[in-house]
């Protein structure tokens, strides 16, 4: 029997409409199909597809056995997360050797802060792995708030708000624009790195960027109710422009 494929598919930031036609097209004809989520909850990638995976299709859902109960510093955390992979890619190797084509979901794009990675590093050479590219959530996330992300030479950085505050200050100070993912239980701490970096009255925070429930907010009005879990912080670039 010839060997199938795992296929690693961008939903783009969140709106299907926002997907490519290559995801859709495989999604809707897809047999197993596979996606991340927190244990009890149904997991935002399989939501954002919701009425678009084809009758009878196998669902395999993989549950985290950790997110945020234990530091990232801790060596517990590697060790799970790595068993857990370990597990999951173990799974979708078995599938794609019986010839059976497999569909990840991916929330933004594949390669870029995603849990896909993971299992691609540990597939990529031993089944076939095809990794179809998708809008990035940031970009729904700058686009949400109307203005340009950089302008001329403007250099972008983008930020994870796990970074020690320091280095989250210093890397700030040096940039044009920014895009800070991860934020989390991180937030308080990006926002003192922002205030000392100079880009807090600047900053804007996009919660569920390019979903009916989207939220966006500069950080120095009102933005009670916003969660960090969901949101992305952006900072536009005021550079050279004709």
């Amino acid at each position: 029997m010839s060997s199938g494929t795992v296929y690693g598919v961008g939903l783009g930031p969140g709106d299907p409409d926002l997907m490519s036609v290559r995801a859709d097209r495989l999604l809707r004809n897809a047999r197993h199909v596979a996606y991340f989520r927190k244990h009890g909850r149904s997991g935002q990638a399989r939501q954002i597809v919701n009425g678009m995976m084809p009758e009878g299709a196998v669902e395999f859902p993989m549950e985290y056995p950790v997110t945020t109960e234990i530091p990232l510093d801790d060596p517990r955390y590697n060790q799970m997360l790595s068993t857990f992979y370990e597990d999951c890619a173990q799974h979708l190797k078995t599938l794609a050797e019986t010839g059976q084509d497999v569909v990840v979901l991916c929330e933004g794009d594949p390669f870029f802060y995603g849990s896909f990675m993971h299992l691609y590093n540990r597939l990529r050479d031993v089944v076939n792995v095809d990794v179809v590219p998708a809008i990035t959530g940031m970009s729904g996330a700058w686009t949400a708030t109307g203005d340009p992300i950089t302008w001329g030479d403007d250099v972008l950085t983008v930020l994870a708000g796990t970074l020690p505050e320091e280095d989250l200050a210093k890397r700030m100070a040096q940039t044009d624009a920014l895009v800070v993912m991860k934020i989390g239980r991180n937030f308080n701490k990006v926002k003192r790195a922002l205030q000392s970096s100079g880009l807090y009255d600047r900053a804007w925070i996009v919660e569920y960027a390019q979903m009916p429930n989207q939220r966006v907010c500069k950080l120095t009005e009102n933005c009670d109710g916003i969660t960090p879990y969901f949101s992305i912080i952006i900072v536009h670039g005021q550079g050279r422009r004709p």
